[in-house]
């Protein structure tokens, strides 16, 4: 459920969303209005695709800056909205691309399952959405989902986990954990069992899989893949400062409510700070232009150093998530295919399922 909906989270007054809407709609025009100032058609690709790229970083970024000045009911409030508008449109898109749906939960944990229509699902993918601890929701991600089930050939689940700051850490760490461990007990392989997440879910993916005391006993999975991943929560490396201006991402970060007071120099939250040896073998991908591009470079390396196998992809030009927010740019596809291959490699030296995994999520 999207967290307007859970029990205890406050909301705003209609009247005060109805402004906030508006000035938001306002905010998206000014961004629009930018653009031309911003040399729009200059980049490493087509013009087109340039475009859409500086259309793409100009409204997002000023999206996320005015949803992050909001207080907490006003935000709750919009991201409600925003997931309503998607539970109406998505639905006949998901299975124009190919896949099917259905909301259900593992592990107590609700969320949405997607599946490949025309064939039975390889393996099992456990998506952790991003919104950096504190916002979307799975339905919001439905045009990436249908992506990856196509290209990986994957059922996909995306936990509707709990979030800060109604719900700090380890709340979601410990929803994912209890998905993951549900997914085990209820029949998926371990060897057909992927994690995966972005930008705040990515760090999440990392939270579950370093076992902190919270949430032990969980099964290792088959193979973890990253896009965008909040690696570092410390923020004090130059990228973060250096590439303020061409990322997506607020230029002061908020951090704060999901710590709640936490050292963010904590492996458990940082995973470049933590021993990775062990750690299942990793596909990641990330944009040259984002806030995060250092501390991912370094836990890329430090994966190398552990001895995990690492399929590391650092895309030119990129910002924050664009593999989630442009879907349709080339940049994006060849990410989908390296993830394609990444799960193919290891599903292809994996032992069958005793039965259609399909069979096994439904039962």
């Amino acid at each position: 459920m999207v967290m307007a909906r859970r029990p205890g989270v406050k909301t705003a007054a209609v009247p005060v969303v109805a402004i906030d809407t508006v000035v938001l709609a306002q905010q998206m025009a000014a961004a629009l209005a930018r653009v031309p100032f911003r040399r729009p058609l200059s980049g490493a690709s087509t013009r087109l695709s340039n475009l859409g790229t500086a259309v793409t970083r100009e409204t997002i970024r000023s999206f996320m800056g005015y949803m992050s000045s909001l207080p907490i009911p006003e935000f709750r409030s919009m991201e409600f909205l925003l997931d309503e508008l998607c539970r109406a449109i998505m639905p006949p898109v998901v299975r124009q691309l190919g896949a099917e749906s259905l909301r259900t939960e593992f592990g107590g944990v609700p969320g949405i399952l997607y599946w490949p229509r025309h064939r039975e699902p390889r393996g099992v993918i456990l998506y952790l959405h991003g919104g950096g601890y504190v916002g979307t929701s799975p339905t919001m991600y439905s045009f990436f989902t249908a992506h990856l089930c196509s290209h990986t050939g994957c059922a996909v689940f995306v936990a509707d986990y709990r979030l800060a700051p109604e719900f700090p850490y380890p709340a979601g760490a410990e929803d994912a954990a209890a998905v993951l461990r549900a997914l085990v007990d209820g029949g998926t392989p371990p060897e057909r069992l992927f994690i995966a997440g972005d930008s705040g879910g990515g760090g999440l993916a990392n939270t579950v899989l370093l076992a902190a005391p919270s949430h032990v006993h969980v099964v290792p999975p088959a193979g973890l893949i990253l896009f965008s991943p909040e690696v570092d929560l410390r923020l004090d490396e130059e990228s973060v400062t250096d590439n303020a201006e061409r990322d997506i991402l607020p230029w002061n970060i908020p951090t704060a409510s999901y710590l709640h007071g936490l050292d963010a120099s904590s492996a458990y939250v940082s995973a470049v700070s933590a021993d990775l040896e062990g750690f299942p073998p990793t596909c990641m991908s990330w944009g040259g232009d984002e806030m995060f591009r250092d501390p991912i470079r370094r836990f890329a390396e430090r994966l190398q150093l552990a001895g995990v196998p690492t399929h590391a992809h650092e895309v030119p030009g990129m910002f924050h998530v664009f593999q989630i927010l442009m879907p349709w740019a080339d940049s994006s596809r060849e990410v989908y295919r390296h993830v394609g291959t990444f799960v193919d490699r290891i599903l292809r030296g994996a032992p069958k399922a005793t039965r259609p995994i399909l069979d096994e999520l439904s039962a």
